[in-house]
């Protein structure tokens, strides 16, 4: 291991892995699903291969989240596969992540070692998410991995006329949960988010009075910048500033000059 595990009682291992060429869709269906995650105590594993794997890490850190990489490799920076996941590696050990390999320093990277490694991730985490995986691909061998140890795996529905559809559609056909929002991970995940208020967002909580205040007035319906900054007080300079916050902490959307709750 290079790094850190976290070893809070709750917190809660999430693996997600798909395409090493995944679409656009595959790739904002990825954006969407994990920042949704922001403020739970919520590891992201993967395997730091090219495609969603590095995806769903970068998204992650973006995010705060806490990342889990299993390089088919050693852990030497040298010797870290594919070597352009490294300065990724270096990020997640920087944000307090960690590294794990069964393999020692001297090893050479061979190809079997890739789909060797999977196990682990499976296995480490409480659940494994699927997003786009052609009928070969190397991520069913972790769904499979993770169906034998008792987890739970969910999958993202794609379309009917793409090949990278065919895992995700077999797995919803069996015994994969649908994860067409952030709200159905965390559901499997353990977490109870039916009916949670605002309030009750991690991220909510971190707040400034202000800034809570502004959450909750875009929360109780139709409003506009011009009512907010009447009602607080405040410059609409000064709102326009938490509202970008507000949107990057994933508690607001801004559709043009419309506000809502994300």
């Amino acid at each position: 291991m290079r790094g850190t595990l976290p070893k809070t009682k709750n917190h809660k291992f999430l693996c997600v892995v798909g395409s090493r060429h995944p679409s656009p869709y595959g790739q904002e269906a990825c954006r969407k699903l994990i920042s949704g995650l922001r403020g739970y105590p919520i590891s992201i594993v993967s395997g730091l291969a090219i495609g969603i794997d590095s995806y769903s890490h970068k998204i992650a850190l973006e995010n705060g989240l806490n990342c889990i990489g299993f390089p088919g490799s050693s852990l030497e920076w040298d010797g870290i596969y594919p070597p352009s996941s490294t300065p990724l590696a270096r990020r997640i050990i920087s944000s307090g992540g960690c590294l794990l390999s069964e393999y020692g320093p001297d090893y050479v990277y061979v190809k079997w070692a890739f789909p060797s490694r999977n196990r682990y991730m499976a296995g480490i985490s409480h659940a494994t998410l699927v997003i786009e995986a052609k009928k070969r691909s190397g991520s069913l061998i972790t769904t499979k991995c993770a169906e034998d140890y008792g987890r739970d795996v969910l999958a993202v529905p794609g379309s009917i006329f793409s090949d990278l559809s065919y895992g995700p559609h077999m797995l919803l056909g069996g015994c994969a949960n649908p994860a067409t929002c952030s709200e159905d991970i965390l559901n499997v995940l353990g977490f109870d988010v039916k009916g949670r208020s605002l309030s009750d967002n991690p991220a909510f909580k971190r707040l400034d009075p202000i800034s809570k205040k502004i959450a909750l007035e875009i929360a109780h319906g139709e409003t506009t910048a011009d009512d907010i900054c009447e009602y607080l007080s405040i410059g609409i300079s000064e709102l326009n500033e938490r509202l970008s916050m507000l949107e990057l902490e994933g508690l607001i959307k801004i559709y043009g000059g419309s506000l809502r709750i994300a």
